[in-house]
């Protein structure tokens, strides 16, 4: 079964706005630049204080309103890199050093990319290439697994727990197809040496299996344990976890021997700072908007403008910076089937919505339109909307006679009805869908709402079953 994806408000990028409480230093408020995005002023940091160890930091995170969907990298979910982040290591990380906060280049906003020039190891220490489709990772000594009781002992992490962690994803029933199609083999050369021979060259080989989503390199005891058992969890990382209450939170307790270091002001620091991280799941936006206000929440990562703008108003002791979201919103159309396997229904529904109006008025202009799938920061690559064909350039324009013209040629005079669907947890969704609602009304299109728990939502997705319209977020291409 073959899906197709017509883009009703595809390239409508929104600025998502990062609050954050007890940080100083973050960027503030900036105004709107070229193609309508928010230019962060250079960052100016706080006097140099000395670290402070102990505490607890909750966080209400990005997708705050769901919980772990899974704690094994093997179901490659999405969200598995939000959730066994703290615990699991990866082969590659961002070289923080390079960041806008430490006086580099880069503010380490995108999603699923990392510039070449600003990866280095975390379980490996140094690689290169043996010849030109052989990699040759030479990992780090003294990185620990701390003791598991009823797992294992505590014990250093070697090149067959990442071959292990290789095997148990390639041979995964979830696996994305074709994710892994370049790799001929993965082994261990020695305790500290792992060998990726490619069959081909794939340029994002650092990502796929380097610093991506689903990149957790377990411990190989976990190979008679069930890893969707958020009581089996054990990993490298900086915290390890130790709570989950389903719908509520997850809690993280800091790994007493963690190996990695953080250097401010000249001087290495043992990490994690914190003896407790807490992830919170909170559902209902009037109840994690009075914990941020409370100080209940130490960190808010995700919030529409409106909210923003009150908060800015009402508890101006918050600091927060703002950047364009590496998130675009589009209706999925299944082009197998009738009215859209046919082109001309497809671009009609695109001409009866006005783009425009909604960045101006329902964002207040914070948003940007055609950023999605590729971004303006992607130079190189972004082509601007005034110099795409105009073809392109039509599909963002907003012609609601000729939307009415084109499903006349299409067989549809008197227009049609659909269903879509949407993820009842998504509320900017399920504000953004009421207008998308009105607009195709205009050209005689009845668009009905259909709001599904989420995990039916996701399923309906991944088999393929999913109804005529699939309203949906999906992150940059990398």
């Amino acid at each position: 079964m073959k899906t197709g994806i017509v883009t009703i408000l595809a390239m409508l990028s929104l600025y998502a706005l990062f609050l954050l409480l007890s940080f100083a230093g973050m960027p503030g408020d900036s105004d709107a630049g070229e193609h309508g995005l928010l230019t962060i002023p250079p960052y100016e940091p706080s006097p140099p204080e000395d670290p402070q160890y102990g505490g607890t930091l909750n966080v209400w995170n990005v997708n705050g309103m769901l919980s772990p969907l899974s704690w094994d990298t093997a179901d490659w979910n999405w969200k598995q890199n939000q959730d066994t982040g703290m615990y699991f290591e990866q082969l590659f990380v961002a070289d923080l050093d390079k960041s806008i906060r430490k006086g580099g280049p880069y503010p380490f906003t995108m999603q699923a990319y990392l510039p070449a020039d600003a990866i280095r190891g975390e379980i490996v220490e140094t690689w290169e290439w043996e010849d030109p489709l052989t990699i040759v990772m030479h990992l780090r000594h003294g990185i620990m697994f701390p003791a598991k009781p009823g797992i294992m002992k505590r014990r250093a992490l070697t090149a067959d727990d990442v071959v292990f962690s290789y095997q148990r994803l390639a041979e995964s029933p979830k696996l994305i197809p074709t994710y892994f199609d370049h790799i001929d083999s993965v082994t261990a050369r020695d305790d500290h040496t792992v060998v990726f021979r490619f069959s081909e060259f794939n340029a994002e080989w650092d990502y796929r299996f380097g610093y991506g989503y689903y990149s957790g390199i377990l411990p190989r005891e976990l190979e008679n344990f069930d890893v969707k058992d958020w009581r089996n969890a054990v990993g490298s990382g900086p915290f390890q976890l130790v709570e989950y209450l389903e719908g509520f939170s997850q809690t993280y307790a800091k790994t007493p021997d963690y190996w990695d270091r953080e250097t401010l002001n000249g001087t290495q620091h043992k990490i994690p700072f914190l003896d407790t991280l807490i992830m919170r799941t909170i559902k209902d936006k009037a109840t994690w908007l009075t914990a941020l206000r409370t100080g209940q929440i130490d960190i808010l990562e995700n919030i529409d403008w409106i909210s923003a703008h009150h908060l800015k108003e009402t508890t101006p002791e918050l600091k927060w910076t703002r950047w364009l979201s590496t998130v675009g919103r589009f209706i999925a159309l299944r082009c197998d089937q009738e009215p859209f396997n046919d082109p001309r229904v497809r671009r009609a529904l695109n001409l009866a919505v006005n783009q425009e109006e909604i960045v101006e008025l329902y964002y207040a202009g914070n948003a940007a339109l055609f950023a999605y799938p590729q971004k303006p920061a992607f130079v190189g690559y972004y082509t601007p909307l005034e110099e795409m064909p105009p073809s392109v350039q039509e599909l963002f324009s907003y012609n609601p006679e000729k939307a009415k013209e084109l499903l006349a040629e299409a067989g549809y005079p008197d227009g049609f009805s659909f269903r879509t669907q949407v993820s009842a947890s998504d509320v900017v969704n399920m504000d953004l869908l009421p207008l998308i609602v009105d607009y195709l009304a205009r050209i005689g299109v009845t668009m009905e709402i259909q709001p599904m728990e989420y995990a039916a939502y996701l399923s309906a997705m991944t088999t393929r079953s999913h109804g005529p319209g699939y309203f949906a977020s999906s992150g940059h291409v990398n």
